[in-house]
């Protein structure tokens, strides 16, 4: 069946509604996993406690019939074991006050639960645990990322009003001011002979909250918890709870509130990136059909290397460059250039990853011409230049468009070089491959979503873009095939035939 426009076109808008049609019934998935409505708890089957409700923020919860209720919840998957002003305090993880309770989830089954005495006494929360536990996994739900939810594992909880206690190998101190107004629980592992850094293992911390210092390896002292997470309990007439929206409400304020500027920012860096890549990529290209030997060997390689060197060795190896240790980046600096964590280095990023697909489609476009066609065009007297212009372009054309467009589509998609270089600055460098990463971690998982299914969309576009155009072409390489195998006219004659441009149907 001969290609025609019709065909291409019909072909194009199937596939394209077949992409809609997808998308559409994608949505409800994609609304129920985000989770836009308020979420329940989790109880003992032995002791269920009335139905939790959750802020919209994941921030407080409140149980029917429950005179508690918890607010200023966090949940933190990593802690530090950096010193502070020389002094180590073993792995620590912040706590919300110097009146917040802690949970140190120990292991896949245990739990360590500080409660400040005033807490356990007023709140007379020892015996409520269940209602605790339930708004604990229902806050933990709403947070949670990257990781299991508490209401999906089966820990024993463990509840203490002291604020040193030692289980296992390990310590637990809470409540420890490290710096002043800011308080932490800490881990620290405990040697056989000694409590924690040289204190005997039945001491208790100091009454005026200092940590003690730890002689074990930071690693070993993260080895002690799985992640913690704090708050404080409050009366729970003070707290009160804003619903969030459900239904098409809750979709109307996704993205009414939506913060667009990753688009925009990917959107304006790899456009920049390819007007560099597309001039770049055809020099280098057609740099190298004039170079023989082994430095063209040489030379491809140095092209090539971004597209399977790993993106944070790319990034790595730009930060060494134009880091501002180096020579170029402090002549860059003495000339007011600051180039590292901004946008232009962003585009620098994306010229870096993206440049080896441009070469390396222009370069086959490029070798697979007819080299006659350019011998025929010098004996008619034509340049050099414009060989490449009228001749050379336009019958490698379409490789290279569909060369662009994966480069394009390549530097919209880039997170490791630009990270590593530009940093996450939202407005300024953070793309949208960054802002999913960034999202995620950050307990916005419907917003990391959406920008997933945008990435897709536009993956999808491109990817049909280059096969319609590939189709669109092809009946033109048939033509000029079918010509080829009956050719015995020579080269100038058919470099003429070329340049005389398409006839004209009558």
């Amino acid at each position: 069946m001969p290609i025609t426009h019709g065909n291409i076109y019909r072909k194009a808008g199937m596939s394209a509604l077949l992409a809609a049609l997808c998308l559409i019934l994608m949505v409800p998935a994609v609304l129920a996993w985000a989770d836009f409505a308020p979420t329940q708890n989790s109880a003992p089957a032995n002791n269920p406690p009335a139905l939790v409700e959750v802020s919209r923020s994941g921030t407080e919860a409140r149980a029917d019939g429950v005179d508690f209720a918890l607010t200023g919840f966090e949940r933190f998957n990593e802690g530090t074991s950096r010193k502070y002003q020389g002094t180590s305090f073993g792995y620590r993880y912040p706590m919300s006050s110097q009146d917040a309770f802690v949970v140190m989830v120990i292991d896949e089954h245990n739990a360590l639960v500080y409660l400040p005495e005033t807490i356990a006494s007023e709140m007379v929360i020892s015996a409520a645990h269940s209602d605790f536990e339930a708004m604990l996994k229902a806050l933990d739900a709403q947070v949670f990322n990257a990781d299991t939810k508490l209401a999906d594992r089966d820990i024993s909880y463990e509840y203490t009003v002291e604020r040193s206690v030692v289980r296992g190998a390990y310590r637990y101190d809470f409540v420890v001011e490290v710096e002043p107004g800011y308080y932490y629980a800490t881990v620290t592992a405990v040697t056989a002979e000694t409590g924690t850094g040289g204190t005997p293992a039945n001491d208790t911390a100091p009454a005026n909250g200092e940590a003690l210092a730890s002689d074990a390896a930071p690693e070993k002292d993260r080895a002690g918890a799985l992640f913690c997470e704090s708050g404080l309990v409050v009366s729970a007439e003070n707290v009160l709870i804003e619903q969030a929206p459900t239904g098409f409400a809750a979709l109307r304020e996704f993205f009414t509130s939506l913060d667009l500027r990753p688009f925009w920012v990917s959107l304006k860096t790899s456009m920049v990136a390819m007007i560099f890549v597309f001039v770049l990529g055809l020099l280098a290209a057609q740099f190298s059909q004039g170079i023989s030997g082994r430095f063209k060997g040489v030379l491809d390689s140095l092209f090539t290397i971004p597209l399977v060197l790993p993106p944070t060795v790319c990034g790595f190896l730009l930060l060494i460059l134009f880091g501002k240790s180096t020579a170029v980046g402090r002549w860059l600096l003495n000339h007011g250039i600051e180039l590292i964590f901004s946008w232009p280095a962003a585009v620098l990023a994306a010229i870096v990853v993206s440049f080896p697909l441009m070469y390396r489609t222009a370069r086959g476009a490029f070798e697979s011409l007819d080299p006659s066609l350019g011998d025929a065009a010098r004996t008619l007297g034509w340049s050099e230049p414009r060989i490449f212009l009228k001749l050379t372009m336009p019958l490698a054309w379409p490789s290279i468009a569909a060369g662009t467009v994966l480069a394009f589509a390549r530097a919209m998609g880039e997170f490791g070089a630009t990270l590593f270089v530009a940093g996450s600055y939202p407005g300024v460098t953070q793309t949208m491959p960054i802002a999913i990463y960034f999202e995620w971690m950050g307990g916005h998982s419907n917003v990391a979503t959406f920008w997933v299914f945008v990435v897709i969309l536009f993956s999808f576009v491109v990817i049909l873009f280059v096969n319609w155009y590939a189709a669109h072409t092809q009946r033109y390489r048939r033509a000029s095939s079918d010509v080829e195998k009956g050719e015995t006219s020579p080269p100038a004659t058919r470099f003429a035939s070329l340049t005389a441009g398409p006839k004209e149907d009558t």
